[in-house]
């Protein structure tokens, strides 16, 4: 019995000389190049078929072992969370005159979402007593952030959607943001309204098209762990819409210092670090 070679010479052998098939001799040359290339040698004289036979089962068992390895690394890998530099519940509870106080979220809405990082926190401010609720959801996993949008999460709970528009906020340092402003209603009480504004912040880029991180690129997993790539969403929600959007120009500026900006750097990190060296400065001195 012979290796593959065998079975390439065999084949030869059976088509030769029929001009239907167009092998030329050239062509006929090449495979018998092929077919001495594969054959195997066996102290000077071709190895047993056999000897193939258990090579290939070998090769096989020993690539489903680095298959299984690989997976279950890679589940782990996806299973851990990507943590920022600065989590987000060091998020300031005071800003202005806004005052605030934390909403946990249930298991069940975490366990979907699928967030590395959050913030779910209402806002009351002190002098107009208008109130607000902050949400803002960090993924280093970008294509799980696709089907937890206000369109989408708010009809879930009950809320009918009237509409979304674009619109555009100005923060205190003066940065534009490009954003959606989307409005609710409750079924049973048109009365009852509720207004947010959304944004949506990719590797340190402000945007409000969610087409941006919804391509087949942003499918593959973060095996690295690596927080500069990410998608972030901000939501600020409100019954009155010059709340939502009020809140939302004063919050902006110091939620963008907890996101990874463009070259990976995280002001909120910056910020800490300034204040430890300050601190260390003054504890050294006599």
């Amino acid at each position: 019995m012979k290796t593959i070679a065998y079975f390439i010479g065999q084949w030869k052998a059976y088509h030769v000389g029929t001009p239907l098939l167009g092998y030329s001799l050239s062509r006929m040359a090449r495979l018998d190049l092929a077919s001495r290339a594969l054959t195997v040698r066996w102290s000077g004289a071709h190895a047993p078929i056999w000897v193939a036979w258990v090579c290939a089962f070998v090769a096989l068992i020993l690539s489903g072992v680095a298959y299984r390895v690989f997976g279950s690394h890679l589940k782990v890998v996806t299973r851990t969370p990507v943590a920022l530099p600065v989590p987000l519940g060091k998020f300031p509870f005071e800003i202005s005159n806004w005052i605030g106080k934390d909403v946990p979220l249930s298991e069940s809405i975490l366990r979907v979402a699928q967030n590395d990082d959050y913030l779910n926190r209402s806002y009351v401010n002190e002098q107009t007593k208008a109130s607000v609720l902050l949400y803002v959801a960090y993924t280093a996993r970008p294509r799980t952030m696709l089907g937890h949008r206000p369109q989408v999460c708010y009809p879930a709970s009950g809320w009918v959607h009237d509409g979304t528009e674009t619109s555009e906020i100005v923060t205190r340092s003066s940065l534009k943001i490009p954003c959606l402003v989307h409005r609710f209603h409750w079924p049973d009480d048109d009365r009852r309204e509720r207004v947010v504004v959304n944004y949506y912040v990719v590797n340190g880029t402000i945007t409000s098209d969610e087409s941006v991180f919804s391509g087949v690129g942003w499918r593959t997993p973060n095996i690295h762990g690596d927080p500069a790539h990410y998608v972030a969403q901000v939501q600020i929600g409100s019954d009155l819409e010059t709340s939502a959007l009020t809140s939302a120009a004063e919050f902006s500026d110091r939620i963008l210092d907890f996101l990874p900006d463009a070259k990976g750097d995280v002001g909120a990190a910056q910020q800490v670090g300034a204040i430890i060296g300050d601190l260390e400065s003054a504890g050294s001195k006599p």
